[in-house]
């Protein structure tokens, strides 16, 4: 069943002052689940770069098309190690 977000009952204990609801048309993207310490994604990253460089296409990174992450672990109620964060790059084919 789907739910819209403000059908969701309310937690007022969450400070949401700062939360925007952004759309994004995607495009072509490489996109990676990260387990693990938000420290430790650098290394995702890295492979995720090699993969793009391995599959003969460039990353495409820019003021409009940007890297952004989805988190669906809660960090204050999942261990550290089992943090689960969907990492997500722009990409196009080369010329």
């Amino acid at each position: 069943m789907l739910l819209l977000w403000r059908q969701l009952p309310a937690k007022p204990q969450i400070d949401v002052a700062k939360a925007r609801l952004v759309t994004f048309t995607e495009g072509l993207c490489v996109q990676c689940m990260h387990i693990g310490s938000y420290n430790e994604e650098p290394a995702t990253v890295e492979k995720m770069n090699n993969y793009i460089a391995e599959e003969g296409l460039l990353c495409d990174l820019s003021d409009i098309r940007k890297h952004h992450e989805i988190y669906l672990s809660d960090p204050r109620k999942s261990d550290i190690a089992k943090l689960k964060t969907i990492v997500r790059h722009p990409v196009r084919k080369t010329d």
